[in-house]
């Protein structure tokens, strides 16, 4: 699996292909954005939601998107954050871990989870942080699989969401 930074146009914008790509990987993914509301209807996502959402995301300084590609193909993305909002947060953060659904069970979360982890690591983090809603069992049992911690629930900051947020110790 080959991990790369986001890289858009000079214009700032997402490249048509890629724009395709991502579109196809957050539609393929209908069954959590039922539960996550992120887009009105979740069985008819569409480029010019998910280019708003990204540039949404990618107007603060602090977010890096991953993409994940097998054998050419984008099989996961992930939006990171550098740095919470809440200054008392002294841990970066996974906005967002989302594998193409049809991938899913083949390790590449996993993997893409391992690469955030140590690209945290790397630049000197002891903590990463998430949040999982609390409808999302799934997610819960992905992140509890792999080695986070359930340090409290709290609503999360977009959509008033009821989430659990999990933590690990990268040292």
């Amino acid at each position: 699996m080959i991990i790369e930074p986001l890289a858009l146009t000079p214009d700032h914008d997402l490249p048509g292909p890629l724009l395709t790509e991502l579109t196809a990987l957050y539609a393929s993914n209908h069954e959590f954005y039922a539960l996550s509301g992120d887009f009105p209807d979740p069985h008819d996502i569409r480029p010019e939601q998910v280019a708003a959402a990204l540039a949404d995301e990618l107007t603060n300084p602090d977010v890096d998107v991953l993409l994940a590609r097998s054998a050419g193909r984008l099989v996961a993305v992930a939006i990171t954050l550098a740095h919470h909002p809440d200054p008392a947060d002294p841990d970066p953060w996974i906005g967002l871990l989302l594998v193409d659904a049809e991938q899913q069970g083949k390790g590449y979360g996993r993997q893409l989870a391992a690469h955030i982890e140590d690209r945290f690591r790397e630049t000197g983090q002891d903590a990463v942080r998430l949040a999982a809603l609390d409808n999302n069992p799934a997610a819960l049992s992905f992140w509890t699989a792999i080695g986070y911690e359930t340090i409290g629930h709290r609503k999360d900051r977009q959509l008033g969401r009821p989430c659990a947020v999990l933590r690990k110790i990268l040292r």
